[in-house]
């Protein structure tokens, strides 16, 4: 299916591999040109390498609003607008009892997994309105809706973000910019690998037993029993950014295999 977002520009934060590479592939499958972020501008550049177009690369740290206008900045000149925000940038945080994490653990996470968006959103979304089209996507979780109970700073975080999109979302549809969430749950990637590696010891089983174990145990709501795909999420991202979803706005949308076991998003 044509997106019909040829020539659009596209700017995605977390840009150096797992959700944000694979959306960089999906959408540069699409013609629309590139503006790539991360923090490290070496595996940013072999991230790039991978794609069947010229992305512009910047290395910018997503907690300091000077370093997100100078992103946005560059982007905008040399492509001429920012059409589509893509956010994955975002940390797990620490884990652990929720009353013994210190003030930094939360405002760790607040920072990059909630108040980067606000950064994002304020740097973009104002021409975005005055040109009259837009798109503003970020990753939530599954954590967001149901929370696990040695997640705290994530889950706080995260939900955060999921309001403050729906917020956006209210005025910013009267200006032709849509704003929603994706919402994805156990994904294969280097984090869900560090989980798995860290259970297998604990189990003393193998990296394959650990996986199944958890599934059985942990997201009993996975039929599929494996981990999603970083380009089943990509899709669905891609298809939030297109013209084709002219009327999903302040929708979050769960790629998680069936995890969350509630009704409500």
């Amino acid at each position: 299916m044509d997106l019909a977002i040829n020539g659009k520009t596209a700017l995605i934060t977390g840009a150096q591999g797992g959700i944000g590479l694979a959306t960089a592939k999906q959408l540069a499958a699409e013609g629309v040109n590139l503006v790539l972020s991360d923090l490290d501008a070496e595996a940013l550049d072999k991230a790039a390498a991978t794609l069947s177009v010229k992305p512009l690369c910047i290395t910018a740290d997503v907690t300091d609003q000077s370093d997100v206008d100078a992103l946005v900045e560059q982007g905008t000149e040399r492509f001429g607008a920012i059409d589509i925000v893509i956010h994955t940038a975002g940390v797990t945080g620490a884990k652990g009892d929720p009353l013994e994490l210190s003030d930094e653990d939360y405002e760790h996470a607040w920072k990059i997994d909630f108040f980067s968006a606000v950064r994002m959103a304020r740097a973009t979304i104002p021409a975005m309105r005055q040109r009259g089209w837009g798109r503003f996507i970020c990753i939530t979780s599954e954590n967001t809706v149901q929370p696990y109970w040695e997640e705290a700073v994530y889950n706080t975080a995260k939900a955060a973000l999921g309001a403050f999109i729906k917020n956006l979302s209210y005025k910013e549809a009267a200006h032709g910019v849509l704003c929603n969430t994706v919402a994805p749950a156990f994904i294969e990637s280097p984090m869900t690998d560090g989980m798995m590696e860290n259970r297998a010891k604990d189990l003393n089983c193998s990296f394959d037993e650990a996986v199944e174990s958890f599934l059985a145990e942990e997201r009993p709501g996975i039929v599929a029993k494996r981990r999603g795909q970083v380009d089943e999420v990509a899709f669905a991202i891609a298809m939030l950014a297109s013209e084709r979803a002219s009327f999903i706005n302040g929708s979050n949308v769960r790629v998680d295999g069936g995890s969350v076991l509630a009704v409500q998003n």
